[in-house]
């Protein structure tokens, strides 16, 4: 009887390789895809993720892959990604992580289909040919995220110039070409690392004819940002105006607190103590956060008079956010959520500033018509109504009048709320929030931070945060972030208050930057290059497996 052939443990994962290369692959890219796209956003500290994190799917899709595995599997990396990135959302519903974080994911994901279908038919084309097909992917994306603006009411949040918050050397581009700009940069040096790769690994090349020109056009394109950052920047100490010192208050008040009537009495003695205890830096202006007061200070007679107290105890101006009736009791009774500048003397300045931008289903339910079956999370009965003006609160403070363009909420996620602010006349932006709904985890508050950083560059406006719970702070004209209210320890979510020296670049008072006064003519400029590109590179078709694709081939 013959003897049966021992079992190599080797060949046989060897052969399970061969017999699952498809699935192992798609793991492989599906992993690497949502681990990196993770890892390059706040609170991670790993922004140079944000350089490749595209990579593992470009670089599938120069292998041509059947569709239908690599949209499912890219789609399914993003959904992942995101919902991991949306976590805090539990905080209020799951169900609505569950929903968003998905569909975000995959219309991000949206992306990749083009990849697949430019990426092959780039192999073996002549250098112009290539380097129109990295400029239509990443012009592409710029589109794929500006439809975010208005998708499901709007949901901005996080473009990929949002992972470079920290790296101001990047995000000067911005100014000319708002956010969207970095991001096309970001994706370019994707496809050029990608580009590299497949040069190195897969077309057999040695010496110098492994030059990819697409990684050579990424980096130009880097390079480019470096220049605009020094040029921007340089001598900046010697045009720094001072604007006066600002106080940002966190009374850090539970949100199971916030809205018992029965805990107002509480919330007013927090906000005394701290108040007072900024006060005592002498500042120019206190700043509290987005509806800080237990009762509306416009509307309730108490609560107006409790802050007006207040501020002359402080000696100081103050700007803060409460909720704001008219009509109160009458049928046409409407609420808003406000902003307000109390001055030093104790009198309310009228008419404030309403919020512009609504959160579904926190202060508003859209279709009420169809969906008035559903709750808000924010327990006010009826629904808010949104403002319609961007006129900036103006404030007295050393330099003389400073108009605040206020931004309440996650209205600094909208570019063109914060532009509308600065044509009406705004020196300043401010971001009065209450990021304490989604709790201390899955950085949220950095992640929101991080937009106002993108409207500080767009604008050429310095930006003031105040949080409830954090982050509060202050950003100057170029995205450098100049203080943070920080506990002892590091932490951001505490109650406590900080005063900075705000400063101001004397070049860009009362002047406008190109984005401003243009708005978003790169999406326009994007969708072009993405027609051209997909216009081009289609013509030729797929390259067999048995053309040269070299790195010179067809030049």
């Amino acid at each position: 009887m013959s003897e049966l052939p021992a079992y190599d443990p080797y060949e046989a994962k060897s052969s399970f390789l061969k017999d699952h290369k498809e699935a192992v692959t798609a793991l492989c890219v599906a992993v690497l895809t949502a681990v990196l796209t993770v890892a390059s956003f706040p609170p991670y500290q790993a922004p140079a993720f944000a350089y490749v994190c595209l990579v593992p799917g470009i670089f599938w899709a120069y292998l041509n892959p059947p569709l239908k595995v690599f949209a499912l599997t890219m789609g399914l990396a993003q959904a992942v990604a995101w919902t991991v990135i949306l976590g805090w959302l539990h905080h209020v519903s799951w169900f609505g992580l569950f929903l968003l974080g998905p569909f975000v994911g995959v219309w991000v994901g949206l992306w990749y289909v083009a990849a697949w279908w430019v990426m092959p038919r780039m192999l073996g084309k002549a250098t112009p040919v290539r380097l129109a097909g990295l400029l239509g992917l990443a012009g592409a994306w710029v589109v794929v995220e500006w439809t975010r603006y208005w998708l499901l009411s709007g949901f901005p949040w996080l473009p990929l110039a949002a992972s470079q918050w920290e790296r101001p050397s990047i995000l000067q581009v911005a100014s000319f070409t708002g956010s969207g700009g970095v991001s096309f940069v970001l994706v370019s040096a994707n496809i050029g690392f990608a580009a590299y790769a497949h040069r190195l690994f897969r077309e057999g090349e040695s010496g110098l004819k492994k030059r990819s020109q697409e990684f050579f056009l990424a980096l130009f394109l880097l390079l480019a940002c470096l220049c605009i950052h020094i040029r921007e920047t340089f001598g900046r100490n010697r045009t720094t105006l001072p604007l006066g010192h600002i106080a940002l208050v966190q009374p850090a008040i539970p949100q199971e607190v916030k809205w018992n009537p029965a805990r107002g009495a509480d919330i007013a003695r927090v906000l005394q103590d701290t108040t007072l205890a900024a006060a005592a830096s002498r500042p120019d202006l206190i700043v509290w956060p987005e509806s800080t007061t237990p009762w509306a200070v416009r509307g309730d007679d108490r609560m107006k008079l409790f802050v007006g107290s207040l501020a002359a105890k402080a000696r100081a101006p103050m700007l803060l956010g409460s909720d704001s009736i008219e009509n109160l009791g009458k049928p046409d009774e409407r609420w808003y959520n406000a902003a307000f500048v109390m001055t030093a003397a104790g009198e309310l300045t009228l008419p404030g500033y309403a919020k512009r931008k609504l959160v579904p289903f926190g202060e508003y339910i859209p279709f009420r018509a169809l969906l008035g079956w559903i709750t808000k999370f924010v327990p006010i009965g009826g629904d808010f109504t949104p403002g319609a003006s961007d006129a900036p609160l103006v404030v007295t403070l050393r330099q003389g009048a400073v108009g605040f363009g206020v931004l309440i909420c996650y209205e600094d996620v909208y570019s063109d709320l914060a532009v509308a602010s600065v044509k009406s006349g705004a020196d300043v932006l401010a971001v009065l929030s209450n990021d304490a709904w989604f709790g201390t985890t899955g950085g949220e508050a950095y992640q929101h931070a991080a937009s106002s950083v993108l409207r500080a560059v767009e604008t050429r406006r310095p930006v003031i945060r105040c949080g409830n719970e954090g982050w509060s702070g202050w950003i100057d004209e170029f995205g450098g972030i100049r203080g943070v209210v920080a506990h002892d320890d590091g932490g951001i979510y505490f109650r406590g208050a900080a005063t900075f020296p705000v400063t101001c670049d004397a070049r860009w008072v009362g002047r406008h930057s190109f984005y401003v006064d243009h708005g978003d003519w790169f999406v326009g400029v994007s969708a072009c290059l993405a027609a051209f590109a997909a216009l081009l590179v289609g013509l030729g078709g797929i390259v067999p497996q048995a053309a040269d694709t070299s790195a010179n081939a067809g030049e």
